[in-house]
């Protein structure tokens, strides 16, 4: 009991927005394979969700896709490129691959991280940097990303 009380002090509280606050200081410079875990992808949802075999589902930390439906919510960076080709994208970067991603926190019922590929790209910086998604910076001072 007592661990999952002080289990409990340490998981990330949910902004308004329901992102999670940033890791604690000592948090921040574990690497990946410290405070990490894989995921075998199988399938992605949108251009900056994916579900992995176990059932995690992973939101991209500080990445703003179009929602499916081509809206954008209000107070969200809305990019230009459509839903579509920031899914395919997402496809095209993970599909049949094992992650390893670093939690950033939570927002709804999914996780937030940062992911790689096995050949080592940061998968949520390939994304903003391939044109499809924007990096959200209200979380990206957080914990940025690409490598910052």
């Amino acid at each position: 009991m007592a661990v999952a009380f002080i289990a409990a002090l340490n998981w990330p509280a949910a902004d308004a927005v329901g992102h999670a606050s940033p890791p604690a200081a000592a948090d921040a410079d574990a690497s990946p394979m410290e405070t990490g875990f894989r995921c075998d992808v199988a399938y992605v949802n949108d251009g900056d969700t994916l579900r992995c075999k176990d059932g995690t589902r992973i939101r991209l930390h500080a990445v703003a896709a179009r929602e499916a439906d081509e809206t954008c919510s209000p107070g969200h960076p809305c990019p230009t490129a459509s839903a579509a080709s920031a899914t395919a994208e997402l496809n095209r970067l993970v599909a049949g691959k094992t992650l390893r991603c670093e939690q950033t926190g939570r927002s709804f019922d999914r996780i937030t991280a940062i992911c790689w590929a096995p050949s080592g790209e940061e998968i949520n910086c390939a994304m903003v940097t391939s044109g499809t998604t924007l990096i959200w910076e209200t979380f990206d001072r957080r914990k940025p990303l690409c490598g910052r």
